[in-house]
């Protein structure tokens, strides 16, 4: 079965959770699969490793996972506007697959949860986008034919899924803000489904 790449960095555990609703939307398309994976910590102490296997949670993603996919969802929390190091130290290595191509035409989606409902958001899925975008993927977002996004006082962008947390990472991923999810992997795979036909 086809599958697509929902691929996410989380400390708090809500881009964790936005994973898993935008796997349950991906999931909602008769033919396709969602491969959820994460990314691990980037260390300022230049000794301290992660190990290969993580602990608890989801695999760490290889680049096998981005040549088998037909698209890809990738999420971050939003540092200072953009996305966090870790998933950003992953990008940087994926040169061999930009070298071959392995992503060009595959659609990609992204999201994002940060403290404050001015946090940078779009800033953060805007810089999520400029890598994929080097690599060729065609992106998907969320139009405005889902009311929820007309709607929502919390999170929500035409750009990706997006969540306030609160500044202590406790605020409950609201309603608008789980459908929104659930229609950009609804989305995501349809298009994927489609353009990988």
């Amino acid at each position: 079965m086809a599958e697509v790449l929902v691929l996410y960095y989380s400390q708090g555990g809500a881009v964790r959770e936005m994973a898993q609703l935008i796997a349950r939307g991906i999931e909602s398309q008769a033919g396709v699969k969602a491969r959820i994976r994460s990314v691990p910590k980037v260390s300022s102490n230049c000794e301290a490793t992660e190990p290969d296997i993580p602990a608890s949670g989801d695999p760490y993603v290889e680049l096998s996972d981005l040549q088998e996919c037909i698209g890809l969802a990738l999420g971050s929390p939003t540092r200072f506007g953009n996305m966090a190091a870790a998933m950003k130290y992953f990008l940087d290595s994926t040169v061999s697959t930009w070298l071959k191509g392995d992503l060009i035409g595959k659609p990609a989606a992204v999201f994002t949860s940060s403290g404050s409902m001015h946090g940078g958001n779009e800033a953060t899925l805007l810089s999520m986008m400029l890598p994929l975008l080097h690599h060729g993927m065609v992106m998907v977002g969320i139009p405005y034919s889902e009311a929820e996004l007309s709607a929502t006082k919390t999170g929500g962008t035409p750009y990706g899924a997006s969540h306030v947390a609160g500044a202590n990472d406790d605020l409950a991923i609201s309603p608008d803000e789980r459908k929104l999810c659930l229609a950009l992997g609804k989305r995501l795979g349809q298009i994927a489904l489609k353009l990988s036909a």
